[in-house]
């Protein structure tokens, strides 16, 4: 009995830690953008997306949600609700799809995931931007960047799991069963 409550503790200790870890990637990646004409590309997508396909609902809610949310806190304050609920519902949709729907097609469960995280992320930024800015204006004139973002973010996540086996690797590790 002692051994199995110490392997449990030790597996909820590192999936705390990978959680934390994607959670730290994601305010950092949310700090910058990369410059592109008429505005700006976020890369946390990548960060979100990768992680809500290895981790639980729960814990991707943590990174893809709370991580955006704490990341426009800290540098850009003014869509941080927009982002803790269009985050958290993308990476809540893909790790479900990731981890619960056609489980003997892992890839093409994920792939369904991502495709829909990405429709959810440009849709909620869409109409929060519409809401904030008080224009929906403003965010037509963003949906490409937005498009962008999300299929960059998609596209990368699902190499890095799949091409680059992060998969594997956290089945290897306990984080996915």
């Amino acid at each position: 009995m002692s051994t199995y409550k110490n392997q449990n503790v030790k597996h909820t200790t590192y999936r705390l830690c990978i959680t934390a870890v994607f959670m730290a990637l994601n305010v950092a990646a949310s700090s910058f953008g990369v410059p592109v004409p008429g505005g700006h590309l976020y890369m946390n997508d990548i960060i979100i997306c990768t992680a809500a396909i290895i981790l639980d609902p729960l814990s991707a809610f943590m990174v893809g949600g709370v991580g955006a949310f704490l990341g426009d806190l800290l540098f850009y304050p003014l869509p941080m609700f927009v982002s803790l609920i269009t985050h958290g519902l993308q990476a809540v949709i893909i790790s479900v799809f990731s981890h619960y729907v056609l489980k003997k097609h892992p890839v093409l469960s994920s792939g369904i995931g991502v495709t829909i995280g990405a429709v959810i992320m440009v849709v909620g930024y869409s109409l929060g931007r519409a809401f904030i800015y008080s224009t929906p204006e403003y965010a037509v004139l963003k949906l490409p960047y937005q498009f962008l973002q999300a299929g960059v973010g998609a596209v990368v996540a699902m190499i890095l799991c799949w091409k680059f086996r992060l998969v594997k690797l956290a089945t290897k590790k306990g984080l996915i069963k």
